[in-house]
């Protein structure tokens, strides 16, 4: 089932997430895993519906505004404060939630990005309880329930749900936009900061080449035909790189950082926006550093596993590769010294190592998701 078909299925206003199921489920999954939402997670509102052409079930997922706000408070979303309380963006709290800018307006506090990353917070942090399974799946105690069923494949997927009057907005004053500049608040409302800070250098990348390109014209037009001539402008054009991408480099830093500051992530620590994975699984231990619980592994076993496991894997994969890209070579040289060969069995060696290209990257993908699903253990 495609993601613009569920798209359209229900109004955005009621549904923030959408989780899909295979047309195989039974009921006794869904039942479970609903048991599971509604129990653990009480903010969330989920409606199950069911497509009546595909035959495949879905839960929509959503929150009230109320819960949002306490979502917000759990995981620390920085939100604008008022003028009359200093300004500037600061972690949200719902014991001082007079002090954000639009509090009282439930339709526009929360983005439908923000909306959407608390709900998702709480889908992912969904734990098992001791001795709990379903089916022939045994959770280990304390172990995320959703990423480990969509790894299974019981879930079939978890998306975000688009908001077409935005995205309509956006295409007329950004995509379809001609020497405009780009809606950058809009983008990152929507799109989150870290979309909207590619696009802002992307942007100013594009803008700044054009020094580089006008002054590299001009020197071309005015370059006599001469050698000497020639290696004169190649050293004004590389003096002017020089120059150029310092200036650059030194300009973006401070437009960087003005993004940075009005979106609100300039003083937040790298490792405190994103969420710790959820799929990490070890043993429960008092943090010695924080005093809280947290699941913990010993460094030697992982150690352990990247010595004995993963660098074998590895090595055996990139002597596979090198064996068979000097097979095809070989086999190129073979059929290049038969002149008798049609023209088109030429192009054997090359359909050949195509092929074998495709299916490696197939194979190496699984291996690379098994190595790191392993070392998270």
């Amino acid at each position: 089932m495609s993601h613009k078909a569920w798209m359209k299925t229900v109004p955005t206003e009621n549904c923030d997430v959408l989780m899909t199921f295979p047309d195989t489920t039974d009921d006794h999954t869904l039942l479970w895993l609903l048991n599971h939402i509604r129990l653990g997670i009480p903010e969330l509102i989920v409606q199950v519906r069911h497509h009546k052409h595909t035959r495949v079930y879905a839960f929509f997922v959503t929150a009230t505004y109320e819960s949002l706000l306490r979502g917000a408070d759990e995981i620390g979303l920085r939100k604008p404060v008022k003028t009359e309380f200093g300004g500037g963006m600061r972690s949200f709290s719902c014991e001082e939630d007079y002090i954000y800018e639009n509090i009282e307006n439930e339709l526009y506090f929360f983005t439908s990005q923000e909306r959407q990353n608390i709900i998702r917070y709480w889908l992912e942090n969904l734990r098992a309880k001791q001795g709990e399974s379903l089916h022939n799946i045994h959770f280990l105690e304390g172990q995320p329930i959703i990423p480990e069923l969509a790894a299974r494949g019981v879930i079939q997927q978890v998306f975000p749900l688009h908001e077409q009057r935005i995205l309509k907005r956006l295409m007329k004053s950004w995509v379809q936009a001609v020497c405009e500049a780009q809606p950058l608040d809009e983008i990152c409302d929507y799109f989150g900061v870290k979309i909207a800070m590619y696009f802002a250098w992307l942007g100013f990348y594009t803008s700044a080449m054009v020094y580089p390109a006008v002054f590299g014209s001009i020197l071309y037009t005015f370059t006599e035909s001469d050698q000497t001539s020639q290696d004169i402008c190649c050293v004004v054009f590389a003096i002017f790189n020089v120059i150029w991408a310092t200036l650059f480099l030194e300009e973006w830093k401070r437009r960087g950082a003005e993004f940075a500051y009005k979106w609100g992530t300039l003083d937040t620590p790298a490792e405190s926006i994103e969420e710790p994975r959820p799929q990490f699984r070890g043993i429960k231990r008092i943090s010695p550093v924080t005093s809280a619980e947290e699941f913990y592994y010993p460094p030697w076993k992982r150690l352990l596993f990247q010595c004995l496991v993963s660098l074998p894997v590895c090595l055996a994969c990139l002597s596979c590769v090198f064996l068979l890209m000097l097979g095809c070579f070989q086999l190129q040289e073979f059929v290049l010294s038969i002149q008798e060969l049609p023209r088109i069995i030429r192009f054997l060696p090359k359909i050949v190592l195509a092929i074998i290209v495709t299916a490696c990257d197939e194979v190496y993908k699984k291996i690379a998701y098994w190595l790191n699903d392993m070392g998270v253990w």
